[in-house]
């Protein structure tokens, strides 16, 4: 099961918020029985880390994370594992495309064509001097309690993401808030790359690429002259093959880590499109090869 973080956290009173329009920053406690969990979410988001200790699955590496290092998260699917030495303890500020394209709007030294679109998911932020005050200045308004105006919450989080973008070290998240400002959508071909083996609904995809249901299933066709359903169903078998042949995974671990949930549908759908069933289809290949 993929938790939708964002939604679980807003559910939660237990939780410090403050939650603004396009925005929401969050306290969050993570019980230290819960060892991994995969999640997802929609949105955007900086992690910055007050205590323990926890690692990041995404594409392209994992990351792991300390008291004092900070994250800038895509919206997308993640694998995380947590260390049971103390409680994690983290601040999220969460952020969507339209709060992005906003705040470039209003930064003239920062307002170019980006010369590239990072490829990668999650990207460590250097937290300097500067930026961790900013962090701690959020997190005291957070715990202080009583009710925290709007305007000064938007105020600290322009604030934070000024000293971010203007550290030369994070210039992989400028291109990337560059990529953002310049494309009225997000690109509907990068989150089915990036996502299809993951167990989402269509509704999710939808949101995950910033679309309604039914203009996602438009696009879609659009671009793959195809049904949803039909190119996922590919693209994860084709996926189980390469795994199939690459890695140590058994039957079973290939059909859950292609995005099957059910080792039965895997298996016929698997027979139906390559001729043999996935274990006699690896030996048959290993042998052959």
């Amino acid at each position: 099961m993929i938790v939708d973080i964002y939604q679980h956290l807003m559910e939660t009173p237990t939780y410090n918020k403050l939650v603004g329009e396009d925005f929401c920053l969050i306290e969050y406690k993570c019980p230290i029985e819960v060892e991994q969990f995969k999640l997802w979410t929609e949105s955007h988001f900086i992690s910055f880390v007050l205590s323990g200790k926890k690692d990041w699955t995404a594409i392209e590496k994992t990351y792991e994370t300390h008291a004092g290092d900070a994250l800038f998260i895509r919206k997308g699917v993640y694998n995380t594992k947590q260390y049971f030495e103390e409680d994690y303890c983290v601040m999220l500020f969460f952020v969507n495309d339209d709060f992005i394209r906003n705040f470039m709007k209003e930064t003239d030294g920062l307002q170019k064509a980006p010369t590239s679109t990072p490829e990668r998911q999650i990207f460590e932020i250097d937290v300097n001097d500067s930026l961790q005050s900013t962090f701690m200045s959020v997190f005291n308004y957070m715990i202080q309690g009583g009710e925290v105006p709007k305007e000064l919450v938007m105020i600290k989080l322009k604030e934070l993401l000024y000293n971010l973008l203007l550290d030369p070290k994070n210039k992989e998240i400028i291109e990337f808030f560059r990529s953002v400002q310049s494309m009225e959508k997000t690109s509907l071909d990068e989150v089915m790359r990036k996502n299809f083996h993951c167990e989402l609904s269509m509704e999710e995809f939808a949101r995950l690429s910033g679309r309604s249901l039914s203009t996602f299933k438009r696009d879609f066709k659009k671009i793959y002259n195809d049904t949803p359903q039909r190119w996922l169903m590919n693209k994860r078998l084709e996926y189980a093959r390469t795994l199939l042949l690459t890695s140590d995974l058994n039957s079973n671990e290939v059909c859950f880590e292609s995005g099957f949930t059910n080792a039965s549908h895997f298996n016929r759908a698997f027979k139906e499109k390559y001729g043999l069933p996935p274990s006699q289809f690896r030996k048959a290949e290993l042998e052959a090869g």
